[in-house]
C-alpha cells in the first residue's frame, strides 16, 4: 500500500495498525527488561506476557486487512478498542497488582470477539 496513492481514510487503519505495533513491541520489551523485577515482585509476568500476546496478534490481523485495503472502520476501532481495554487493563494489572482491573478485561476480549465475528460474518 502506497501511502501516496491511497486515500486518507484507506490509510487510517494502516497507520493504526504500525502505532499499535509499535506500542506492542516496545511494551513487551520493556516488560521483558526494565519491569522484569516489578512483575516478579506482583508475580505477573504471565499476564503480562498475555497482553503482549494478544496485543500483537490483534495487530498484525488489522496490519493484514488494513494491507490488503479491506479494513473496515467498525473491525479497526473494535479491535483497537479491545486491545486497550483488554491489554491495557493486563498491563496495568501486571504493574499494579490492582486485581478489580481484570474485571475490565472481559470487555475488551468482547471486542476483540467481535471484530472476529464481524470478519466471519461480512468478510471485512
Amino acid at each position: 500500500m502506497n501511502g501516496e496513492s491511497a486515500s486518507p481514510s484507506a490509510t487510517l487503519p494502516f497507520r493504526i495498525a504500525a502505532g499499535l505495533g509499535f506500542l506492542g513491541v516496545a511494551l513487551g520489551a520493556f516488560g521483558a527488561h526494565a519491569l522484569k523485577p516489578t512483575l516478579a515482585a506482583f508475580g505477573t509476568a504471565d499476564v503480562w506476557v498475555t497482553a503482549v500476546h494478544y496485543h500483537l496478534v490483534h495487530t498484525v490481523a488489522l496490519l493484514a486487512l488494513a494491507a490488503a485495503g479491506r479494513a473496515s472502520a467498525l473491525i479497526t476501532w473494535l479491535w483497537t478498542g479491545g486491545i486497550i481495554v483488554f491489554s491495557g487493563s493486563l498491563y496495568l494489572l501486571a504493574t499494579s497488582g490492582v486485581k478489580w482491573l481484570g474485571a475490565i478485561t472481559p470487555l475488551g476480549g468482547l471486542a476483540l470477539l467481535a471484530g472476529w465475528l464481524i470478519l466471519l460474518i461480512r468478510g471485512r
